[in-house]
C-alpha cells in the first residue's frame, strides 16, 4: 500500500511541480500544491455537480418514495453527491501530497479535516440556499461563487488546524523548491 501511495504521490508532484516555478517568486511550494491539488478536486466536484444537476436530475428536485411530498431540490441533491467524491479524493491529496510532513496521525487529521469539511458543508449549503432562492441565481453560478468562498475558508483551516506541526510551525516541504 506505500508504494501504491508514493506512485501516487511521485505522479502528482511531477505534475504540479513542472508548473511551480513561474508562481515561485509569489509562494510558497505547499501553497502552490495546495492550489493545484485543491483546484483539480474543486474542478472534479463542480463538474459532477453540473452533470448531476443537469443531465442526471435535469434540475428537477428528487422525490423519496417512501416519505410522500418529501423531497430534497436538485441543486442539493447534486451537491450532495459530488461532495461524496471530493471529501475522500481532498483529504488524501492533502495527506499525501500537500502536508505530508505533518505529525499528526491519520485519525487525528481525518477527524479535523472532516470538521472542517462539515463546516464546510454548511457554508455550502447556506451560500447556495441563499444564492439561489434569494438573489434567484443560476444553480450552477451559485456553486461557483459559493466554492470561491468555502474555499478560502478550507485553505486557511487545513493549514492552520488540520496539517500544522504540534509546535505550530509551518510545514516546509523537503524538496525545498
Amino acid at each position: 500500500m506505500k508504494s501504491m501511495h508514493a506512485g501516487i504521490r511521485a505522479f502528482v508532484l511531477t505534475v504540479t511541480d513542472f508548473f511551480y516555478p513561474p508562481f515561485k517568486k509569489i509562494m510558497p511550494i505547499q501553497t502552490f500544491r495546495y492550489a493545484a491539488c485543491g483546484g483539480a478536486n474543486t474542478l472534479l466536484d463542480i463538474s459532477l455537480f453540473i452533470i448531476c444537476n443537469e443531465y442526471i436530475l435535469h434540475k428537477e428536485p428528487l422525490s423519496f418514495p417512501f416519505f410522500e411530498n418529501k423531497f430534497i431540490t436538485s441543486y442539493i441533491a447534486s451537491f450532495l453527491f459530488s461532495f461524496c467524491f471530493s471529501f475522500p479524493i481532498g483529504f488524501y491529496l492533502n495527506r499525501y501530497v500537500v502536508f505530508p510532513l505533518a505529525n499528526s496521525e491519520a485519525k487525528e487529521q481525518l477527524i479535523k479535516y472532516f470538521a472542517v469539511v462539515m463546516f464546510s458543508l454548511v457554508l455550502n449549503y447556506g451560500f447556495m440556499k441563499f444564492f439561489v432562492e434569494f438573489f434567484n441565481w443560476d444553480h450552477n453560478l451559485s456553486k461557483i461563487v459559493t466554492t470561491v468562498f468555502v474555499v478560502l475558508f478550507s485553505y486557511l483551516a487545513q493549514k492552520h488546524f488540520t496539517f500544522k506541526l504540534k509546535d505550530g510551525t509551518e510545514l516546509i516541504d523537503e524538496l525545498n523548491l
